[in-house]
């Protein structure tokens, strides 16, 4: 008679043998998740159309012509240096899709867009074999596909043009024509809102200056905030919006050809990378626009209290003036630290973290009793640890956290106290001279 075996649920088998569970260990743990994701709706020229697409710090450096068109160190992609010089990660979504695309007797650019009217396609003899033909794809004055072929439909659509099946010939040089960008409007905005929706990231940032639009956003800042619990703030230019998920960015930038409101790229860039322990707080301003910072002291005493994020001159610096978000009414449960954009790294950060531990680790898995309720607070006390280690929050205790069940068999209520550490901004000092 065979011995006994298999998994086991209880102990209650009855044959001798051995019943071995083979588990994984929980995927979810208290540890801090990263920051650095990034999210902007972009008018570009050339780039995927009606979808999010995700761009690390590495694609944009090294992909930059084949993800939107241009090279990293084109004039274009000013905006975009800004933005990545602090983020890891950007999801990006094209406002302006669903224009023409360019094509010519040969191929039809892969996207819609202005940037397709610079491609041209150079068909050539191939030197070792008179029978083929050197078919390149050229955009700009740089060559981003060759193949050597016999006929059209042996060409294999590149990350540029689709083929058509003429028959090839010798030519120096044709270029597509007819390409265009779509329109951008209310409705491409709301598309794009629509589908970040899914997304997890740390800063939202819009460049626009109507008034309608950062409407929208600040809208959908606070319903995702407050309503769903994605925990992030959005950078929006000139917009009092009274609310700490809403930072409002005074400065405009005065370079020709671009909207005034492109310092949100830098701005959303450090919102979104800040670790959660530093602050942005007299951070230098690195970027490639021209700010204008003719303020004085007292309009700057004025914009702080405004809720304005700002930028002034120091000597030959251009700096961050204070790491401040737009909320300027207070509460007794909302009061001044709320106005700190470090106090929101860190409550957020704690909403993020638990919130997907709890999702992963616990939802439907754990069962409420006693030992599932000290397993929460064990890895919600180690959270804060790790928080306390890093300088993010002080003085916390484990008594500060408390797991208990609430009105049904299937609530857990956490009452949860940290104080959060800011970065010295205010030096009072007295000298006594004897």
């Amino acid at each position: 008679m065979a011995l006994g075996g298999g998994t086991f649920v209880a102990q209650n088998k009855v044959l001798p043998g051995a019943y071995i569970n083979f588990v994984s260990l929980a995927a979810a743990s208290a540890t801090l998740s990263d920051r650095g994701i990034a999210t902007m709706p972009l008018e570009l020229d050339w780039g995927v159309e009606g979808a999010v697409f995700e761009v690390t710090n590495a694609d944009f450096q090294k992909n930059s012509m084949k993800i939107f068109g241009y090279s990293f160190d084109h004039e274009k992609m000013k905006g975009l240096r800004d933005l990545f010089m602090n983020i890891t990660t950007l999801y990006a979504y094209r406002l302006n899709g669903g224009g023409n695309k360019a094509t010519n007797t040969y191929a039809t650019a892969k996207f819609g867009g202005v940037r397709g009217n610079d491609l041209k396609i150079v068909i050539q003899k191939n030197v070792d074999d008179e029978s083929m033909f050197d078919v390149k794809t050229v955009l700009g004055s740089t060559v981003v596909d060759t193949q050597t072929v016999a006929k059209a439909a042996d060409l294999v659509a590149n990350d540029f043009v689709t083929w058509k099946t003429a028959e090839l010939a010798v030519t120096a040089g044709i270029a597509l024509e007819g390409g265009a960008n779509g329109t951008v409007d209310g409705s491409a905005h709301q598309n794009y809102l629509d589908k970040i929706e899914a997304y997890s990231f740390n800063a939202l940032g819009v460049v626009t200056k109507e008034e309608s639009i950062k409407g929208l956003y600040e809208s959908f800042v606070k319903r995702l905030r407050d309503e769903v619990g994605a925990k992030f703030q959005a950078v929006l230019y000139n917009k009092a919006a009274d609310y700490e998920g809403v930072i409002n960015v005074k400065n405009k930038i005065t370079d020709e050809g671009w909207d005034e409101s492109c310092l949100v790229y830098w701005v959303t860039g450090i919102a979104a990378g800040c670790a959660v322990n530093k602050s942005n707080l007299n951070k230098i301003y690195d970027g490639e626009f021209t700010v204008d910072v003719d303020y004085t002291q007292t309009q700057l005493t004025k914009a702080i209290q405004a809720g304005e994020f700002v930028l002034h001159q120091i000597g030959s610096d251009v700096r961050v003036l204070e790491d401040i978000n737009s909320l300027v009414t207070t509460s007794d449960t909302k009061g001044d630290i709320f106005k700190d954009n470090q106090t929101i790294r860190v409550i957020d950060q704690i909403a993020n973290d638990i919130a997907v531990l709890f999702n992963t680790k616990y939802l439907g898995v754990v069962p409420n009793d006693a030992a599932g309720r000290i397993s929460l607070w064990t890895d919600i006390v180690k959270h804060h640890e790790q928080m306390q280690d890093i300088r993010a929050i002080e003085d916390f205790s484990d008594e500060d956290v408390t797991v208990s069940q609430g009105n049904t068999k299937k609530a857990v209520v956490v009452n949860d106290a940290v104080t959060v550490v800011n970065a010295m901004a205010k030096l009072y000092m007295t000298v006594t001279i004897a």
